[in-house]
Order: C-alpha cells, then sequence, then structure tokens
C-alpha cells in the first residue's frame, strides 16, 4: 500500500520544484511536479496539503527519554516522556540519554526505553553513560557499549564545567571522549561525546584543551546547552570554528535568565559566521531544568518539554525563513548522528514527514511512513497512554 501526498512545498531542507511525494515501505519511493500513476486502489492514504509546507521529520538529539531530574529528591524525578509528546512536534527521531541521575537509572533501563519507542514507531537511539565518569554503561565501557548494542550511538550526556560532574581530570576527558571516537570508527556510528555544559567558570576550556592536547577529531566534541548563558554561546560560536558541533537547547527563556531563547541563539549564530552546518537545536525534554544557589542547593523546578521543538522552529522559521531555520532542526542532527536517511527528504530516505501550516504549526506527521499525527491530533499512542484514553 502506497500514501500519496499532493500540492506540497517541499523543504528537503531546501525548498525543491516537487508538488507530490509517494510513500511505499516506509520510505519515499517518488517525488516530482506530476502525479504519479499509480492505481487509486493502491493508495492507503491520499492526503492534499494545499499548498502547504512539508518538511523532514525533526531530529531530536538530547531527550531524556527515561525521565530526568532528582536533584532535589526522589519525588523531583521527572517521568518518562510519552510517545505522542514527540510526534504532537514534529519529532520523528529522538536520542535518548542519562543526566545527574545515573545511578537509579541505568544504561539497561534507557535501552529498553528506545526498544519501546521503536515498537510503538519512532526512531529512537541513546547514548551509553551519563553525567558521571567513569560511564555508566551495559557491557563494562563505553568502547563496547557502543560496538556491541544497535541502538547506543554515542557517550552522553557526560558533564564538565557543572558542579554536578565527576569534575574530571584533563586526561579522564580526553579518554572518555577517545572511547567513543574509537567505538565510532568500528561501527560506523556517530561515536560523539555529547557533552553537558554547566555555567562554571571554565567553560569550554575543556574541550579547547582536548583539540589542543590530544589528536581526537573536533566533531568527536558535541556540548549542548550552549544558549544557557551568553559567554557559553559566544564560545560555542568559536569552537564551531574549530569544527565541533554545537547544540542549542529549546527551553524557556525568564527575563531574569543569563542566556538566550534557542530562536534568538539560531539567529545570532548565523550572523555571527560560525558555519550554519554545525549547529543543531534539541529540547532536553524530561530533563529538569533546575536553578541552583552558590552552595549547589535547588531554588526552583521545571522540566523540558518536547513541544518546545515545535515552538521553536515556528519562531525560527517567522524570524530566518522557514529554508535557513530547518537544517538546525533536521539535516544538521542527522549529519552529526551520521542518520544517512533521517533529516531530509530525498528518494530512498525513510518517509519521515512533517507537515506545517502557513504559520509554521506542526499540523500532521508521518513516521517511518507511518501517520501518527492528523489536525494536530495524535492518531498513535503510546501503550499506557492508549490505556489512559480508554480509562
Amino acid at each position: 500500500m502506497f500514501h500519496l501526498i499532493r500540492n506540497a512545498r517541499v523543504f528537503a531542507p531546501s525548498l525543491l520544484k516537487a508538488s507530490y511525494v509517494l510513500v511505499a515501505g516506509g520510505k519515499i519511493a517518488y517525488m516530482g511536479k506530476q502525479m504519479p500513476d499509480i492505481g487509486e486502489s493502491l493508495l492507503e492514504t491520499d492526503t492534499d496539503i494545499q499548498g502547504q509546507a512539508l518538511v523532514p521529520g525533526l531530529v531530536d538529539i538530547h531527550a531524556h527519554l527515561t525521565g530526568g531530574g532528582g536533584e532535589a529528591g526522589f519525588s523531583t524525578q521527572v517521568p518518562p516522556v510519552p510517545l505522542s509528546d514527540f510526534t504532537a512536534a514534529g519529532i520523528t527521531t529522538v536520542v535518548g540519554l542519562l543526566g545527574t541521575d545515573d545511578v537509579t537509572r541505568s544504561t539497561a533501563n534507557l535501552v529498553a526505553r528506545v526498544r519501546g519507542l521503536r515498537e510503538e514507531g519512532l526512531s529512537a537511539y541513546c547514548y551509553t553513560g551519563g553525567y558521571h565518569w567513569p560511564a555508566t554503561t551495559l557491557t563494562g565501557s563505553v568502547t563496547t557499549d557502543i560496538v556491541n548494542i544497535d541502538c547506543v550511538v554515542g557517550l552522553g550526556e557526560l558533564a564538565i564545567s557543572d558542579h554536578r560532574s565527576s569534575q574530571l581530570t584533563p586526561a579522564e576527558f580526553a579518554k572518555a571522549a577517545g572511547q567513543a571516537h574509537v567505538a565510532g570508527l568500528i561501527t560506523g556510528k556517530a561515536g560523539i561525546a555529547h557533552l553537558h555544559l554547566g555555567d562554571g567558570s571554565a567553560g569550554l576550556e575543556p574541550i579547547r584543551r582536548a583539540l589542543r592536547d590530544t589528536e581526537i577529531p573536533a566533531r568527536t566534541f558535541n556540548p549542548t546547552h550552549r544558549n544557557r548563558t551568553l559567554a557559553l554561546f559566544k564560545e560555542a560560536c568559536e569552537i564551531s570554528h574549530q569544527g565541533c558541533y554545537v547544540d542549542m537547547t529549546a527551553f524557556p527563556i525568564g527575563q531574569d535568565d543569563a542566556g538566550l531563547a534557542a530562536d534568538a541563539a539560531l539567529e545570532q549564530y548565523l550572523a555571527s559566521g560560525a558555519d550554519p552546518s554545525r549547529i543543531t537545536i534539541s529540547t532536553d525534554s524530561g530533563g529538569c531544568l533546575c536553578d541552583f544557589d552558590e552552595q549547589g542547593n535547588a531554588l526552583g523546578l521545571d522540566y523540558g518539554r518536547a513541544s518546545a521543538m515545535a515552538e521553536t522552529l515556528r519562531e525560527c522559521a517567522n524570524a530566518l525563513g522557514l529554508e535557513v531555520a530547518l537544517p538546525a532542526f533536521t539535516s544538521n542532527p542527522a549529519t552529526l548522528m551520521k542518520f544517512h536517511n533521517k533529516g531530509r527528504i530525498a528518494i530512498g530516505a525513510d518517509a519521515d514527514l512533517v507537515v506545517l501550516n502557513h504559520y509554521h504549526e506542526v499540523t500532521d506527521v508521518m513516521a517511518s511512513g507511518q501517520w501518527m499525527v492528523k489536525n494536530s491530533t495524535p492518531l498513535v499512542l503510546g501503550t499506557f497512554e492508549q490505556r489512559s484514553k480508554n480509562q
């Protein structure tokens, strides 16, 4: 059976001269200006999107699938993120991780959650480890986790410049990144060290030191939360020139916060002359957004939401234009993670597709050839979401 999408403005993520897209077997089978010659009896769905934008499914490289938090006691652990939170935001590919609590939450638990989301229709992967070193692993080392577990694609989110980190020495930091890099070479996976950066005074200096003193390639080091302070944002713009990808977080910014909203960060990053192909935007969904005093006591708690991805894309597209904004949400993270069939619309690529209305809002979502959201309403719910709805 086939799915036909007609009268689309196709952004792949660049704007293409195509208005028809045909999906078969979870892949994009045809794109063109003319309607494909196919019998109506073979069409499972025929969707006319009436000139709205058809874009690649969004790729979120930083989500706490099993829930994050716990920095102010066990009652502050955030619950796991349900399937429809991702799909309603246009996210069709997600990479999960552990954060501060890599003790009561484990790599085994994370791998199981990844496989559960896959069963429910999402493309899901994860990192091994968490904030701390030695890393929490399933097989005994970062390298063997990445090499031997299909869905594990790198190390993360290893914390540096943060009071919650293991206060790594330069040698320990280089060893951690080196293990991830070598595992990536062996497997063809991303093999990156996805790095939580706190607001400590060292900033990105551990990365700069590793780039100076080791032979580990720059793309291995992938700092996230780069927009949490203006100082870190400026460092991120500079380090991108050395070949590092930098990740901005789509979290809410209050009037008194020291950082930049992700849409403002993307605009300023591009204006700075930094490499536009080396910036990504992720959600930190399920992660605890915690403010601390100078003694490390939690002052306030919130948590990241997947919906921030769609909201940030809308703001970025309105400010910069959709074609300029899209790569940070689609092709850039897919390239970094070596997800070769993700983040773009092309014949043979995975049929991960999002329809945006004229206000750049997510209305319809297809993941691996299955419609997950239609008219802003989830069609497919996670296992226990469905049971909750039926009660």
